[in-house]
């Protein structure tokens, strides 16, 4: 099984740690690649990094239908491009947040998202509703960490989330925690540990749907809204795409 794992930004440390995280959660026989678009945000903090990202990410979906790809994750948290990503597939595309979501229900009643900074907590509220799990968080908490932090910040940055983390335990009323962000992949144990509560990572919860699926068999629907876009003109930069069909 080969299953393409997605940043969809453009700092290849982030896509080594989500790469790396990836396989060590991988079941023997899955083989794992990591990948970053040639271009866009280094961090996805707004809705116009997302929207510049989702090109990306469907760029990167093109490339992984050449290279025998069984299933695709989305690794930033805000699922940017997903439902575009899964037009272009028979494939499973799964995005890290809905991943995470439906983890944590698995496990408990009511869980909590900390994530980086305040505003993308916004965006998080967004998918509850979206995805129809908004009844099941309690909150939306932020540690106010740039997503870049995760990387170059190191022990400091983990300090704050386990903060944070530790406030959500311990006001919240919840069972679990969502972590809500891509470049928290490798953390999941140790806020764990810290904090005393079962935490949800969304690129391990995505890689583990992602072999389900495949095993199960299935794959994303090409009838109805999910089917492969319609071959039509594009202009300017995109004029590559005109008449392309998947």
């Amino acid at each position: 099984m080969h299953i393409r794992v997605i940043n969809p930004n453009t700092t290849s440390a982030m896509t080594e740690t989500i790469g790396e995280a990836a396989r060590r959660i991988a079941a023997p026989g899955t083989r794992i690649t990591a990948s970053q678009p040639s271009g866009g945000p280094v961090s996805i903090e707004s809705h116009f990094d997302e929207t510049i990202s989702a090109v990306g990410v469907t760029e990167e979906i093109r490339a992984g239908e050449n290279d025998a790809t069984d299933a695709y994750v989305i690794a930033c948290f805000g699922d940017p491009g997903l439902l575009a990503a899964r037009e272009l597939t028979r494939a499973p595309v799964i995005g890290i947040a809905e991943a995470a979501f439906h983890m944590a229900t698995l496990i408990s009643t009511r869980f909590s998202i900390v994530t980086t900074l305040g505003r993308t907590t916004i965006i998080a509220e967004h998918l509850l509703e979206q995805y129809g799990f908004r009844h099941h968080c309690r909150r939306v908490r932020a540690a106010d960490i740039p997503v870049l932090d995760l990387e170059e910040e190191g022990e400091a940055a983990l300090g704050r989330i386990i903060d944070e983390c530790r406030r959500a335990r311990d006001e919240d009323n919840i069972g679990s925690i969502v972590l809500g962000c891509g470049g928290m992949a490798e953390l999941t144990d140790t806020i764990s540990d810290a904090v005393g509560l079962p935490v949800v990572e969304g690129v391990t919860s995505a890689v583990k749907l992602a072999e389900a699926l495949v095993g199960l068999g299935l794959g994303t629907s090409k009838y109805g809204d999910l089917a492969f876009p319609r071959p039509k003109a594009f202009t300017g930069r995109f004029e590559h795409l005109s008449r392309e069909t998947p």
